[in-house]
């Protein structure tokens, strides 16, 4: 772990919000602080705080990394000038950014694109957003069963660290007054982010969010026109069939439950979840409306760590 600063009093305050989480409970685990190396100790493996006020200042080779993976979780740097400073710093040969990217970064949704780059040249790869990791198994489905002449994504979206508790100055407008008060309509640049893993589907989709005021699980609403007619049977039968088999079993659940509501997804690891009961088919039999949950946290964590693991090269293989 990076950090522009270090005291003992910061490394206890790290263990004890890993130790436990108002969300997500407490760590299934131990964690002890060890202040001489400056460092904690999880579930017996070693975790170094390392000082650096640049990306280029940390020296990884000291704490003998070689050749590793990055995972920049800072959201500050999002091109490749600022992402490529970490690939300066000794001891880092490949950078994961847990963010949307911008400029010609490869962004990846493990499952639907991750087998389209070459690993071994690139060095810099974004997961995308939670929200892009959600949907676009959903769209990807779809769209090869029955094909997608446009729609419309909104994302029911728990607030985030971004916005204020208390109503306060905030860049954005509406995100600086009340997370815990107020529900927020602002923007998401996942319908966009969509045509960077599925390139036809551009231009295709718009998008827009609503922030709500819960902590954790959030709700993307899929409203698309298909290019061929369905039923509600066949839209069942595709997904299901795709969360049970094949490349997106992971990615993808089906829930059949009548009673679920978001807290029951907190903990889930994949990265979308269809509401089955939900699904809206129209008269024309054309247009569907799509109801998929998300455990942005946790779900989207399990997609970086896929990622992570492929790029690392220390993917299992998984049977099913």
């Amino acid at each position: 772990i990076v950090t522009r600063t270090y005291s003992d009093e910061e490394l206890i305050k790290r263990a004890e919000l890993l130790r436990t989480d108002s969300i997500h409970g407490p760590f299934n685990g131990t964690i002890i602080e060890d202040f001489e190396n400056k460092a904690l100790i999880i579930n017996g493996q070693t975790i170094y705080l390392i000082v650096a006020k640049n990306p280029e200042d940390a020296d990884y080779t000291a704490y003998g990394i070689e050749d590793a993976l990055l995972i920049d979780n800072t959201g500050v740097f999002r091109d490749r000038e600022g992402l490529s400073r970490h690939l300066n710093a000794k001891g880092i040969s490949k950078v994961l950014l847990t963010a949307p990217a911008k400029g010609d970064i490869p962004n990846i949704v493990t499952g639907i694109n991750d087998a389209d780059f070459d690993y071994q040249t690139e060095t810099i790869f974004s997961n995308a957003s939670c929200t892009t990791n959600a949907i676009v198994p959903v769209l990807k489905i779809i769209d090869t069963a029955f094909g997608i002449e446009k729609g419309h994504i909104e994302t029911v979206h728990s607030y985030t660290n971004d916005q204020n508790l208390l109503d306060n100055y905030h860049k954005k407008y509406r995100r600086g007054r009340s997370a815990a008060l107020n529900l927020v309509i602002t923007e998401t640049g996942a319908d966009k982010a969509v045509a960077k893993v599925i390139p036809h589907l551009g231009g295709k989709l718009t998008g827009n969010a609503v922030r709500v005021p819960t902590p954790n699980v959030s709700l993307a609403i899929l409203n698309l026109s298909l290019a061929q007619t369905t039923s509600k049977d066949e839209v069942e039968t595709v997904l299901k069939q795709a969360s049970l088999f094949g490349d997106l079993s992971e990615q993808l659940e089906y829930s059949i439950s009548n009673e679920l509501v978001s807290s029951d997804l907190i903990g889930n690891s994949h990265a979308s979840i269809i509401d089955g009961p939900a699904t809206i088919i129209a008269n024309d039999k054309q247009s569907i409306v799509l109801y998929a949950w998300y455990d942005n946290e946790y779900g989207y964590t399990r997609q970086v760590i896929r990622l992570a693991k492929k790029l690392a090269g220390v993917v299992r293989l998984t049977y099913y």
